[in-house]
């Protein structure tokens, strides 16, 4: 027997009601406590504190945790658009890896004549027998032409994919279908030698940002500084929208869009929206990516990493503001160390994550703590059974 029909809940023209603050006095301490954490506290444990100290931090570690932040990014953007939306996309990975790919050129412009071949060209075009560079290379030896690329290659593509598809009304699992191929043919198409960007082997062997050589430590220190406050900014930017009415549209898209038009809202630029702003949120993740890791290739595109992304964002609570983060950072810190110990054992591992997740944590790792307060309080079980049904 279904349970009562959900109130559909809409913004109100009227401007009568007061703004509550985005977060409480300890949300804010907390979000100051880890911008201090990732901008003063760890480069100073990186850089200053010598190697033989118990408390220093090595390369491996800086490099991991900068890697696992920007891979929180991609979770809350797919998070604005499917937790918040209800929009399944499985084909996130595309827009990771052509904001890599765009900053990748400008990194691979400042390697000069330190390659391999000591050419102005990088090795690969040397490889290749390429006398120049090909058009779309234009002016990415600048930073922040490259910077614009980065926001907007991801940002273009996905409205004018998002405008086609949503008008034509696509929804669930074909939209979702649609998403996991665009991602392949991108795929495809880099593995490809001739495009200009380097094929299986994609970029990789930087040297310098802004005139800096990232392999010192005090550039890393930075790069790993200006992720975390990218990450806090985009927790901020996640909690302004889902508290705005723009969000409770969004949240309407999700819960009942058929209702959300005979309540006279047009939702194709809601979702284009949303939907476009997600993809630039990962094109910047996968530029703050590239100098860190130090290589992008074809593989960042592929439909399972694509497919991962919605996994993390299972695991930690979809719908929920922080969930996603913890889903990313205990995914792919798990992954960290099932790929070293036990390579092998890694897909069992992510596949019964997911199961018992989506068994006995329906609202991710992100509702244990309402689970476990419901359970500690007398006369709960109709209302965990309800919740369960829902």
């Amino acid at each position: 027997m279904n349970g009562p029909t959900p109130i559909l809940t809409l913004p109100l023209e009227g401007g009568g009601q007061t703004r509550a603050p985005l977060f409480a006095a300890r949300g804010w301490a907390a979000l100051l406590a880890f911008a201090l954490t990732v901008s003063v506290l760890v480069p100073v444990l990186f850089v200053v504190v010598p190697e033989g100290n118990p408390v220093h931090l090595s390369a491996y570690f800086v490099t991991l945790i900068g890697k696992i932040m920007c891979y929180c990014v991609v979770a809350l953007a797919m998070n604005l658009i499917w937790g918040y939306t209800g929009i399944l996309s499985l084909g996130h990975g595309v827009f990771f890896a052509l904001g890599g790919y765009a900053f990748g050129m400008y990194l691979m412009r400042m390697i000069g004549g330190e390659g391999q071949y000591q050419s102005d060209l990088p090795d690969f075009m040397v490889f290749l027998d390429w006398k120049a560079y090909p058009w779309y290379w234009s002016f990415t030896e600048h930073f922040l032409y490259s910077a614009l690329l980065v926001i907007l290659v991801p940002g273009i593509l996905a409205f004018v994919f998002g405008f086609f598809a949503f008008r034509s009304r696509i929804k669930g699992v074909y939209f979702s279908i649609i998403t996991q191929a665009l991602t392949f043919a991108f795929m495809l198409l880099f593995f490809r030698n001739d495009t200009g960007f380097g094929g299986n082997n994609g970029f990789t062997d930087f040297k310098r940002i802004l005139g800096f050589r990232i392999a010192e430590p005090e550039t890393r220190a930075a790069l790993f500084a200006v992720t975390g406050l990218y990450l806090a900014g985009v927790v901020v930017l996640s909690r302004a929208i889902i508290r705005s009415k723009l969000g409770r549209v969004l949240t309407a898209i999700r819960d009942s869009e058929t209702r959300l038009m005979f309540s006279g809202y047009n939702p194709l630029w809601y979702k284009l929206f949303v939907w476009t702003l997600s993809a630039v949120l990962c094109g910047i993740a996968g530029a703050l990516y590239v100098p860190q890791v130090g290589i992008i290739n074809p593989s960042e595109m592929s439909p399972a990493n694509s497919i991962e992304i919605a996994i993390w964002v299972a695991v930690g609570g979809r719908g929920t503001l922080l969930g996603p983060v913890f889903g990313a950072a205990l995914v792919n810190g798990a992954k960290s160390f099932f790929t070293q110990a036990y390579p092998e054992y890694w897909l069992f591992f992510l596949g019964l994550l997911f199961i018992l997740v989506t068994l006995f944590l329906p609202k991710g790792v992100a509702g244990i703590p309402a689970l476990l307060r419901r359970r500690a309080t007398p006369g709960t079980g109709m209302a965990l059974q309800e919740e369960g049904n829902k």
